[in-house]
């Protein structure tokens, strides 16, 4: 009877890479669904109040944001508070034009359900920010939300 006899190599077997394109593409597709765009570059601090009553807006895409801060490059534009509307700083009176532009982006239907949010620092006067809300009137943008922080619970 013959004997198989086992020849020992000292060496590893090579490592298949079959299925690592599989694995790369899972990877990349699940990063491109999970990862959101930001569509603004902040270019003022916002850090929102505290509020204890607070409520999510349903539909974010019919939301449109105007920031109010101080710019984050202090030593090109000052400390004074700034308005943001998309990414460049314009003045009160540039808010009518951006609502209407705003309003032509959208559907017609959605036209009614615009909210305007306002992002607005804590430290910010309410000076330019009534500014903001007497022309949002005057072009009909009644619908105004706060953006705030919520309030965490107290512990006892």
């Amino acid at each position: 009877m013959a004997r198989f006899k086992k020849e020992k190599s000292g060496e590893l077997p090579a490592i298949s890479t079959a299925s690592m394109p599989d694995i790369i593409f899972m990877l990349l597709f699940f990063f491109m669904v999970t990862t959101t765009m930001r569509e603004v570059t902040l270019k003022v601090k916002v850090k929102p109040p505290v509020a204890t009553e607070v409520q999510k807006l349903e539909k974010k895409s019919l939301v449109s944001f105007i920031y109010i801060g101080t710019p984050v490059q202090s030593k090109i534009y000052g400390t004074e508070s700034r308005i943001q509307l998309n990414d460049s700083f314009r003045t009160v009176n540039d808010i009518a034009e951006f609502i209407y532009n705003e309003r032509e982006t959208r559907p017609e239907a959605d036209r009614g359900l615009l909210t305007t949010s306002l992002k607005v620092d804590k430290d910010v006067k309410m000076g330019i920010v009534t500014d903001v809300k007497q022309e949002l009137r005057k072009v009909g943008a009644f619908k105004i939300n706060y953006s705030t922080r919520k309030k965490a619970p107290k512990t006892n």
